[in-house]
């Protein structure tokens, strides 16, 4: 069972609601040099997993591993660099061509074309991303101080009955969990994510602001996420980044990532999926391909 939340969830009743008897195992990675201080989880009892400062013990007594840790880094952040190229170039050109005279049939025409190509784009950054990690993967698979690490941190998980991922930094918590891989540590156990959380257990992290401090105001892929919520982008705290009022924006959005819902994840918000599939929604929203903002209302039968 998943839960994926927006901002601040009411942790205390999705433990309840879930029956989880026992502590729960706390990631809070997002938070880098704010890892160890406390985490608002209510009452609940917690085992921290320090998966930041592990990572730095790691990469200290394991130099080899470090340096090729950096270098998959920094292959992805050329990627990026490419992407967005490439990326603005062509939202660019989708916008000119928006704005170009044209009966209506072939204005539908253009603007599919258009869609086409930033997703054909969108589609070939997170492919190459994959690609990276595996090859970063295949490295991984016999360092001792990893193992250690991670024998480490599954007899610190064994007698928690589940799993909470805080929020943070996306692209710093997504590594943590990606390197010690944690939902296979996880097992069968719930996992609880919010915010940040929420977003690396889908299968493609996606950054989203309408107001961005520079830049244009359009969405990119920054990685592959962990894939345990496939086929759906996330989007925590919705409300503050995207002009949800804006139907273009609303339904150039919804229609980029499409068939793939996109779901709005505000400051309560829960979104329950049980393989995969969603069977309880709370204050959950989905931009809609007519640039609406639809409730979702899912029960369990």
């Amino acid at each position: 069972m998943i839960v994926a939340c927006g901002p601040r969830p009411p942790l205390d009743a999705i433990i309840d609601e879930l029956h989880v008897r026992g502590p729960i195992a706390l990631v809070t990675a997002g938070w880098q040099e704010r890892e160890d201080e406390p985490a608002d989880v209510g009452d609940v009892p917690a085992v921290r997993l320090a998966l930041h400062a592990r990572t730095d013990q790691v990469f200290a007594d394991d130099p080899e591993l470090a340096a090729a840790y950096k270098l998959r880094q920094l292959k992805l952040k050329s990627l990026q660099d490419f992407y967005r190229v490439r990326l603005d170039h062509a939202a660019q050109a989708a916008r000119t061509i928006a704005l170009r005279t044209a009966n209506t049939e072939l204005h539908a025409e253009e603007h599919a074309a258009s869609l086409a190509l930033i997703r054909s784009i969108d589609n070939d950054h997170l492919e190459r991303c994959r690609a990276v990690h595996a090859a970063f993967d295949a490295q991984i698979v016999e360092r001792d101080v990893l193992a250690k690490h991670v024998r480490e941190l599954r007899d610190a998980i064994a007698p928690t009955a589940a799993l909470a991922i805080a929020g943070g930094h996306v692209a710093v918590l997504l590594n943590r969990l990606r390197l010690f891989d944690m939902v296979a540590l996880a097992g069968d156990r719930p996992i609880i994510a919010w915010s940040a959380g929420a977003m690396a257990l889908s299968d493609r992290v996606v950054l989203f602001h309408d107001d961005p401090p520079h830049g244009d105001a359009i969405s990119e892929i920054l990685d592959a996420g962990l894939g345990v919520a496939r086929d759906m982008v996330l989007l925590p705290d919705a409300s503050e980044r995207l002009h949800l009022h804006d139907r273009e924006r609303v339904g150039e959005l919804a229609q980029r990532y499409a068939p793939a819902p996109c779901y709005a994840l505000d400051p309560g918000a829960q979104l329950w999926l049980d393989r995969g599939r969603v069977t309880r929604a709370i204050a959950v929203r989905q931009l809609a391909l007519s640039g609406e903002v639809e409730d979702v209302t899912a029960r369990t039968p």
